[in-house]
């Protein structure tokens, strides 16, 4: 199980973005947005075309499939390997999934070269992320946590430093917690459970599932 759990941990975006770069007077805007199908990419482009339509090019690159099984990206119309393969080496480098983007670029009349067209595209792309919101879709269990009002503190404090925050929780008879459990924590989450409340707190319902986890920072 476990290279499928590495296989099936990678990065998404929750919202898309938009970046500038500047250089030598040329603009270059960097859109991205979730895609999960070639058309879906492939429509984006057209829409950014559509809007950006007075602009010299837009570039593209993206990245689809859980596995990253299908990449695209075109230079459209600038020197050969200095804008959409940038871009897509951003892209895979940051271990994204499921993304496109599109990088508008409006000349300012002076020529850039080779390197300063590669450095460009990068750095544009690398301005539009920092304006997304990422999470990162996991492999693991939905379960519930019934444990006496004693060990909530424990159990919490255990949660938080595995970096595990719950879902909801249900005050009754005893405290339940929901919680989602990433599978390679699973084992050493249970036996620490099981420590820290002298086997009274044990998961219930498990059920596997595949969940996103908002990245902060």
């Amino acid at each position: 199980m476990g290279d499928k759990v590495r296989e099936d941990s990678y990065r998404v975006l929750l919202e898309g973005g938009q970046g500038e770069y500047v250089e030598k007077k040329s603009r270059f805007i960097a859109t991205l947005r979730k895609c999960e199908s070639e058309e879906e990419a492939l429509g984006f482009l057209e829409e950014m075309k559509k809007k950006y339509w007075d602009a010299r090019h837009n570039c593209y690159a993206f990245v689809i499939g859980a596995r990253g099984e299908l990449t695209r990206c075109s230079d459209d119309g600038e020197p050969s390997g200095t804008a959409g393969r940038p871009m897509l080496e951003v892209l895979t480098g940051e271990g994204i999934r499921n993304v496109a983007v599109v990088v508008t670029r409006y000349f300012g009349g002076v020529l850039l070269g080779t390197g300063g067209l590669v450095r460009a595209y990068t750095q544009a792309v690398k301005e539009g992320l920092r304006n997304c919101v990422t999470g990162r879709m996991r492999h693991g269990y939905e379960m519930t946590v019934e444990a006496d009002y004693g060990d909530v503190g424990k159990l919490l404090y255990l949660l938080g430093n595995a970096g595990i925050e719950p879902l909801s929780a249900d005050y009754g008879e005893k405290a339940a917690l929901r919680l989602n459990v990433p599978a390679e924590a699973l084992e050493a989450l249970r036996k620490e459970m099981a420590d820290a409340t002298s086997g009274r707190a044990k998961p219930e319902g498990l059920k596997e599932i595949y969940y996103i986890d908002k990245e902060t920072g």
